[in-house]
């Protein structure tokens, strides 16, 4: 064990001599069995090791064991923690994201954080060879490409280090026993709920027994050969990506010309167009690529909303991909919303990234205290007429909470601080035509909940594709 991890640090240049490394230690097998490997290299590397835990605090009292059992790890190996509790729900609801993508975040945040206040210069984190081809097969259903196909990369941003990568789940487990270190085991990782457990607990089995005794080994070796030859690939792109792009105020212009190319070299443009704004392709697919392929090909304005708050848009034939990141709007995999009626008492699927849920309650059985920037509720009496959900017209008013009177909403747009790129697709909700909330952003005056309100109209948005559960 000792040998190999060794050689995958050697291999990768992951480590360099003085560097201080935090382990992401969730308690499980995989990431003490990393940190325990790597405080007896402590000295061979000359490194300093501390150590993160994040209590999502979702499986009650298991997850406070986790936590105990991480503290005392910690201290019995003479290893810094730092602790944070996180409010997955909170965030999950916040944001409209999945509980894996809030959990992600919320972890990969706290990282950034200590490293940053700790001058940290790398973290590992426990991915290991099992989790590599899980992966892999995962993304070949998905029908994936080349970059899909290099896998789980052994160093990612020159920060984040998987010196376990080519440690075998059954390696861990006997390493973990041998040194009696009986770490904590998450009980939903042996429930067949979520594509990847199905993916370790029935596919992967039956592919060793069936077809090849060694598919763990074999699919690693693909990630590897796709990731060396990927690595060509990608200087060749670049070489392209500087010919055609151009980053101005926060955005990368990327030229007409650019959109001659073979398809190949184009979609590789965009993801490197995507990278430098967002740091990585993590939230992007297929699907996201093409559609700024299709931008291109329609009429000047054409715009699409993409995930990490990232807006791309025709302008004149140049696609501009703006960084986003303070920009508060629903992420639509397209710009197309036609003018929809609402109905209470169902679930209104607007796209398969939207959907909007309407609900008649007595004010007395809730707390309209307790909402978010798509949660809100409504004084139900003052509603009339059809309600619907549309984009901006020409004319339109807007009355904003806490103020008196009406102004245009292209002046509220611009007192919110709205990005012009942006104000033509982001959707309102109107009671019998007239502007009740700017969803994300700010709600009516006229249609607030008052002493006097006695049914209330909760409206919730559910934004984006619940993501498949990740070890």
């Amino acid at each position: 064990m000792i040998e190999k991890v060794m050689k995958s640090i050697r291999q990768h240049n992951m480590i360099d001599n003085g560097d201080k490394i935090l382990v992401a230690l969730s308690g499980g097998p995989d990431s003490v069995c990393l940190l325990h490997v790597l405080n007896k290299l402590r000295n061979e590397l000359d490194i300093e090791i501390c150590a993160a835990h994040v209590n999502h605090c979702l499986r009650g009292e298991e997850s406070d064991k986790d936590e105990e059992y991480v503290v005392e790890l910690c201290k019995n190996l003479n290893i810094e923690l730092f602790r944070k509790r996180v409010d997955v729900k909170g965030y999950e609801k916040e944001h409209g994201v999945s509980c894996e993508v809030a959990g992600r975040n919320l972890r990969y945040n706290f990282f950034n954080e200590l490293k940053e206040k700790y001058v940290i210069n790398k973290i590992a984190v426990a991915h290991n060879a099992n989790d590599q081809a899980e992966t892999l097969l995962m993304r070949v259903m998905r029908g994936t490409g080349i970059d899909g196909l290099c896998g789980i990369k052994p160093v990612r941003d020159k920060v984040f280090i998987r010196p376990i990568l080519n440690i075998t789940r059954n390696e861990i487990e006997s390493y973990c026993k041998r040194e009696c270190l009986n770490p904590r085991i998450d009980k939903t990782n042996l429930e067949n709920i979520y594509t990847r457990n199905k993916v370790r607990l029935e596919l992967i089995p039956y592919m060793k027994e069936n077809f090849n005794d060694d598919i763990i080994g074999a699919l690693n070796r693909l990630a590897y050969n796709m990731q060396s030859d990927n690595e060509i690939l990608d200087d060749i792109s670049r070489q392209y990506y500087e010919k055609y792009c151009d980053i101005k105020n926060n955005k990368v212009i990327i030229s007409k010309e650019a959109f001659k190319e073979k398809k190949g070299i184009l979609t590789r443009i965009i993801r490197l167009a995507l990278t430098s704004l967002t740091g990585d392709t993590y939230n992007f697919e297929k699907s996201h690529i093409y559609s700024i392929i299709d931008i291109q090909t329609h009429s000047n304005g054409k715009k699409v909303m993409l995930p990490s708050g990232i807006i791309a848009y025709n302008n004149y034939g140049e696609v501009h991909i703006l960084f986003g990141k303070n920009l508060d709007v629903l992420k639509y995999k397209s710009t197309e919303l036609k003018e929809q009626s609402l109905r209470i008492g169902e679930k209104n699927i607007i796209s398969e990234n939207m959907q909007v849920s309407l609900e008649v309650l007595d004010k007395k059985s809730i707390d309209v205290s307790d909402n978010n920037k798509y949660l809100k509720y409504f004084d139900y009496d003052k509603v009339c007429g059809n309600i619907t959900l549309r984009y901006r017209r020409e004319g339109d008013l807007f009355n904003p909470l806490g103020m008196q009177g009406n102004k245009k909403l292209k002046k509220a747009f611009i007192d919110m601080k709205i990005p012009k790129e942006i104000r033509d697709i982001i959707p309102l909700l109107c009671f019998n035509d007239e502007i009740a909330w700017i969803i994300g952003y700010r709600v009516s005056e006229k249609f607030k909940v008052t002493n006097k309100t006695q049914n209330v109209l909760k409206i919730n948005i559910e934004r984006g594709k619940a993501n498949e559960r990740r070890h």
